[in-house]
This record gives C-alpha cells, sequence and structure tokens, in this order.
C-alpha cells in the first residue's frame, strides 16, 4: 500500500474523537423520512481515505462472498472523513443511515446514534450469522472497552502499540531487549552515548508522545488508571498521574527525542527509525506495512523486532497488556438488518482477516482463516502477540473529550523539550476535562 495512504489512514484514527458533536442531539432526534423496506443494496460509506477496507471487501465479493454479493450486491459509497460526522449526523435525523457505515470519528457519536436506536445489536447479528467466534478476543476486548462494554463495531482494522526497536543497533551495542522501564532507559543511555537518537516520535501529532505516558500509567497503576480519570475517581493531577508525566519529561530533558521534536511530522519519525537514524519507535502494528517496504526500510525488515511497553517496579499492570485501537471503527445501521445482510456478515467474519493481510499486508481483529505467509518475522510476532492476548488497554485521549484531546495533543511537544512542566501539562488536560 503506498505510503502516503498509510499515513491518511494513521491519522485518521491517531486524531480521533477531535470533531464536534454539537449537532448531535437534535440530528437523531427526528423521526426523518426513511424507509424500513428491505434493502436492494448492501450499502457500506466508507472514509475516502481508506482505501483498505472497501478494496478488500469488493474482492470478497467478487470471490468468496460472491452468491452474498449476488443476493444483495455489495455498495461502497464514500466520505472525506472530515466530514463524516456531519453526514452520519444527517443521515441519523433522516433515518437513512446505510447497512454499514465508518462510525463516527469519536466513540461518543457512535453511542448517542446507539441511543436513538439506529445502531443495530453488532454482538447478536454476529452470532446469528455465525460469525461472533471469528473475532479475536482482543478486538473485542478493545471495542467493549471504547463502548461501555457493548460490541459496537467490527474490528476491519486491529493495531496493538508498542515499541519496535532495531536489532542490529542493539546489537552492536550490547543491549538486551529491555523489559523494565529502568533497562529501557539504560538502552536509550547507551545508544546516546553512541551518539544514536534513542527514540523516533512525532512532536506535531502529539500522541507518539502521550501514548508514552498512558503506557506508564498502565504499567505503574494497572489497566484502570484511564478509566478511574473517565469516572472521576482520579484526577490527573494526583501525584502519581503525574509521575508519568515526570518520567516521559526527563527522557526529553536528556534529549532522547532529538533535536527540535515539536516540529518532527509522523513521515519524518517514521522515516528516522527505518533509516537507522534511532534505535526505537513506539508506534501500532499499522506501521508494519511501513517496515515491509524496502523502498522506506533501509535497515532491512529483518532487522526490525517489537517489544511491549516495559513493566514499571512495583506497578500493578502487566507487561501483556497491549494499547490497542481498531482504526475507524465501522457499524451496522438497525434498519437494514435482515437475513441477507446478515449473510453478508457472516461470510466477511470468516473471510475478512485473511483476505486482508493477504492482499494488503493488514491485520484485523477478524481470525486468519486461511493460511497466509507473513511478510516478514516481526509480522509473525505481532500476530502471535494479538491471537494471545486476553486483555487490552485503549490510548491515554481515548476516553478524553474533544477539547481535552486537542490540548493533550498540542501541549505534548512543550512537556518534552521542557517549556511546559509535567504538572503544568497534567493540570491543562485535567482542566479541559473537567471543563466538558
Amino acid at each position: 500500500m503506498p505510503h502516503r495512504t498509510i499515513r491518511a489512514r494513521r491519522l485518521a484514527f491517531a486524531s480521533a474523537g477531535v470533531t464536534s458533536l454539537a449537532l448531535l442531539a437534535t440530528a437523531c432526534g427526528g423521526s426523518g423520512g426513511g424507509t424500513s423496506a428491505a434493502p436492494k443494496d448492501f450499502t457500506y460509506l466508507s472514509v475516502t481515505e481508506n482505501t483498505t477496507t472497501r478494496t478488500a471487501l469488493t474482492t470478497l465479493s467478487k470471490g468468496s462472498c460472491k452468491a452474498e454479493d449476488d443476493a444483495l450486491p455489495l455498495k461502497v459509497e464514500t466520505v472525506p472523513q472530515a466530514q463524516l460526522d456531519q453526514k452520519l449526523q444527517l443521515l441519523g435525523g433522516q433515518n437513512a443511515l446505510p447497512a454499514m457505515f465508518a462510525a463516527g470519528n469519536a466513540p461518543a457519536l457512535t453511542k448517542q446514534l446507539d441511543k436513538s436506536g439506529k445502531i443495530a445489536e453488532v454482538e447478536l447479528e454476529l452470532e446469528k450469522s455465525g460469525g461472533l467466534d471469528q473475532l479475536e478476543p482482543a478486538a473485542v476486548s478493545t471495542i467493549k472497552a471504547l463502548y461501555g462494554g457493548k460490541l459496537m463495531a467490527l474490528p476491519y482494522e486491529y493495531n496493538i502499540e508498542g515499541i519496535f526497536y532495531n536489532k542490529k543497533l542493539f546489537q552492536e551495542n550490547g543491549i538486551t531487549v529491555p523489559g523494565t522501564w529502568d533497562e529501557l532507559q539504560a538502552a536509550a543511555d547507551k545508544l546516546n552515548a553512541k551518539g544514536i537518537q534513542p527514540f523516533s516520535a512525532s512532536g506535531a501529532q502529539g500522541w507518539p508522545l502521550t501514548r508514552l505516558i498512558s503506557g506508564y500509567l498502565y504499567r505503574s497503576l494497572g489497566p484502570d488508571a484511564l478509566d478511574k480519570v473517565d469516572a472521576g475517581t482520579a484526577k490527573l493531577t494526583d501525584p502519581e498521574y503525574v509521575k508519568a508525566a515526570e518520567e516521559v519529561a526527563a527522557l526529553g530533558k536528556k534529549g532522547y527525542f532529538g533535536k527540535g521534536v515539536g516540529s518532527i511530522d509522523y513521515d519524518t519519525a517514521m522515516n528516522q527509525f527505518l533509516t537507522g537514524k534511532s534505535g526505537m519507535f513506539y508506534m501500532g502494528s499499522w506501521a508494519l506495512a511501513n517496515i515491509a517496504d524496502p523502498e522506506q526500510n533501509e535497515v532491512g525488515a529483518e532487522n526490525v523486532g517489537f517489544m511491549p511497553f516495559p513493566t514499571v517496579k512495583g506497578g500493578k499492570g502487566s507487561i501483556d497488556q497491549y494499547p490497542s485501537n481498531i482504526g475507524l471503527a465501522v457499524t451496522l445501521g438497525s434498519q437494514h438488518i435482515d437475513d441477507k445482510t446478515g449473510a453478508w456478515l457472516g461470510c466477511i467474519a470468516k473471510n475478512y482477516g485473511s483476505t486482508v493481510l493477504k492482499d494488503h499486508g493488514t491485520i484485523s481483529g477478524f481470525k486468519v482463516n486461511t493460511p497466509v505467509k507473513d511478510a516478514n518475522e516481526v509480522t509473525t510476532t505481532v500476530r502471535e502477540t494479538i491471537s494471545s492476548s486476553r486483555q487490552n488497554v485503549l490510548w491515554f485521549e481515548a476516553l478524553f473529550s474533544t477539547k481535552a484531546t486537542t490540548i493533550s495533543n498540542t501541549n505534548a511537544p512543550g512537556l518534552v523539550n521542557g517549556s511546559v512542566s509535567p504538572q503544568q501539562f497534567m493540570e491543562t488536560v485535567q482542566a479541559a476535562l473537567g471543563s466538558q
């Protein structure tokens, strides 16, 4: 897949939650002029930026799901992601949501549509179609964490996050794979002493830095650390939360993210790692496509490893609890559920995982039922990790308001360059949470 497309997809779900929901209440409240007649097409509303899912579904419509397509033809429509929420609000108000559609940029939009009766009972429909057991347990855990305990979306994408590292640089400098935060710092010290930038990160996006804060929180305080903030039983300004920001800020103070991290964009950070200019890169498994591309990856896929975020001494979290996401979620409209759409759903559940991995090198939350040879060893490592994982956690801003998400991302560069103290950073984000 072209790098530009990969970047667009990554930025799409990295920034999920930045769209206003102000019009939603009125948009979903009206009876509208929609119809409940049996659908003539299996309509899928996709965002323009994500070509992978619709291409894979088109492939299925001509192959494994041809019978389902003959009975109910796949029809793909697109909308720019920036216009998605407005489009869904409009269609929801008209009772005209399609059979399947890219969910809102924030989980809150999908939850509101569900309260208005616009979203199908996805878990029930998967069970009826025989597809429920085709979802990876880790993907189910992630979806339910995002949507208040409900399986409200389909995992057309599934990404876990961790630290990619340059195996050659580690070996040349006598570094073993860190298992603890102290060992990670020691590894960074060794790389820096040899003139190698320890970490690549995009300060321009912000979230690659705040992911390190949530990683530390999950390992030190446990997997419910940010759930407690969301519930109001803890605050980001509590000392044990500020401690996480302090640890990440300390890495920045040592210069371990390189010069001018605040102006480094996603592509540049990726390039730094893939050209051997840095030893480690916190990122999600979507980066596997970049790693497998020899035009981008000058260090060679064979020299890239993947490790979980390390443990924190005395912490309550476990090293096998991986931050994860499902990209821009896809859900089902309640209005168009019938036997034909159910047949499509069952066929997708059984065949999508193999198709998207084989044709696009992309990992989904559906099981791979047809053997597919991985592009490289690190892809195998990630797939095995996903299959064996049973509990996953979210990212720093996953449960934040729109305002708090924006403030968190824009202030992250200041945290690591020293212009914003850890206490100030957490106070600023907490204040935004308190004003929602």
